[in-house]
């Protein structure tokens, strides 16, 4: 086992780190900050291609690695075709195992389902409030009054400069509602 590498995705450094297992030295560094949902992952790509038989590719947790299952299993095959391991350091999985592999398959299936039903909660509640009347965003700090008060400001005499510092908002807010041509 001398000599083999391993990539770990520690959530606390934001990046991935190749060293050997013996932790002699760190070979490489790799930023790893793209979502696991993400198909562009240039951290990951470049870890990817480091990797040569023997060596494991360890992450801090499965769903850094990807959450659709079929990528999950993609990727692993890839890793299995090339003689590289896998390994996952919260979710105690070591695909060099038959009982590692069957438990990655079963880890990955909940990852996506965990997915599955954040994206199904959040969709369901933003059409709660939609039915409420709620929208989502920040509050427009321009309220009917506030134009209302802009536009007499205006047509006193008062630049649109002098409008916005004396609302606290930029100068581009005041021309979207009082452009030059009206």
């Amino acid at each position: 086992m001398a000599g083999q590498s391993i990539a770990i995705d520690c959530p606390f450094l934001s990046a991935t780190i190749v060293f050997p297992l013996n932790c002699a030295d760190i070979k490489s560094s790799h930023n790893s900050k793209a979502s696991g949902k993400s198909k562009n992952r240039p951290g990951l790509k470049r870890v990817l291609r480091k990797l040569k038989p023997g060596d494991a590719l360890v992450v801090w947790k499965l769903d850094r690695l990807g959450r659709s299952m079929r990528d999950l299993i993609s990727l692993t095959g890839g890793l299995q075709e090339k003689g590289v391991q896998f390994r996952s350091l919260t979710d105690c999985i070591d695909t060099s195992t038959p009982i590692g592999r069957f438990f990655f398959h079963v880890m990955g299936a909940m990852a996506e389902m965990e997915r599955e039903l954040a994206i199904e909660r959040t969709l369901a509640g933003l059409a709660a409030a939609r039915e409420e009347g709620r929208i989502g965003g920040r509050k427009l700090f321009m309220t009917p009054e506030r134009v209302e008060q802009c536009e007499l400001m205006l047509n006193t005499g008062v630049t649109r400069k002098e409008i916005a510092e004396t609302l606290g908002v930029s100068v581009k807010t005041i021309y979207r509602y009082f452009p030059v041509n009206s």
